[in-house]
């Protein structure tokens, strides 16, 4: 069994096809995935494919990019959309300081929102950092002196420094089709060095197709190539990586029920 920790189900790219989207990744062994809330104003369409399945969860944030929609957001109104049982994590959220299309300021007081509801509902906080580094290292470390949390880095393209940061406060690490390039050499080394207890896997889709499926659209059942190339960096098989990273899904997103405990 494959848990796909990342996907954005209601993006225009699977506006035709999507029952046969997850009907394929099901067949490659992805059981379970989690859709992720890129702005408050996708809720309801989330919401809808959620709903359909049970092994698909949801969670509910405002990607950095959108922070400028969203200057006043609180941390209750994200505590408040959380309450559902198929919402199991806060976010995505984060500094994006690449693209910048939210102001540093307002990107910041979004972010901190995020945290505030993490801390309060104990849910997975799921960041997305980039060129970012230092001030989201910072800025999580300050935090969780105010009030424990747990950080989960997704789809990693930092730095080591970060990576350990985020470990060191009980975080974890989720590594997409990135590990597949063939310049991500800092990324696989970093993959090396994760604890093989604080790592899940992702495909971002409908994005960073992994080889050898690089320039489709990306899908969940991808996912299987992501940790394929995890169980080389490691040294393992893709059956240890895929009992490993499922086990450290549903530790990590303990509001999900793990469909193998019924079995």
């Amino acid at each position: 069994m494959l848990v796909d920790s990342h996907v954005n189900l209601h993006s225009e790219q699977y506006a035709d096809d999507l029952p046969e989207v997850i009907e394929r990744a099901r067949a490659a062994g992805v059981s379970a995935m989690l859709t992720i809330s890129d702005q408050l104003s996708s809720t309801d369409a989330i919401s809808e494919i959620a709903a359909r399945d049970p092994l698909i969860w949801r969670s509910i944030g405002v990607h950095p990019h959108y922070a400028k929609d969203y200057p006043d957001l609180a941390a209750k109104t994200l505590i408040d959309l959380a309450v559902d049982d198929n919402v199991v994590g806060i976010g995505e959220c984060g500094l994006d300081f690449h693209y910048e299309y939210s102001d540093r300021n307002v990107q910041d007081a979004v972010f901190r929102a995020h945290i505030m509801a993490a801390r309060k509902t104990q849910l997975p906080l799921i960041i997305h950092t980039r060129d970012a580094d230092d001030v989201t290292q910072k800025l999580l470390e300050n935090e969780h002196r105010e009030g424990a949390f747990t950080p989960l880095l997704h789809c990693y393209t930092g730095g080591p420094e970060l990576a350990n940061a985020a470990l060191n406060l009980d975080g974890f690490i989720s590594f997409s089709g990135i590990i597949t390039f063939k310049n991500a050499n800092d990324i696989r080394a970093i993959a090396e060095a994760a604890p093989l207890d604080r790592i899940i896997i992702e495909t971002d889709c409908p994005y960073l197709a992994p080889v050898p499926m690089r320039g489709r659209r990306n899908e969940p059942g991808y996912v299987v190539h992501v940790a394929e190339k995890l169980a080389e960096i490691k040294g393992i098989s893709a059956e240890e990586i895929a009992h490993i990273t499922t086990d450290n899904f549903f530790r990590l997103f303990s509001k999900a029920t793990d469909p193998r405990a019924s079995v």
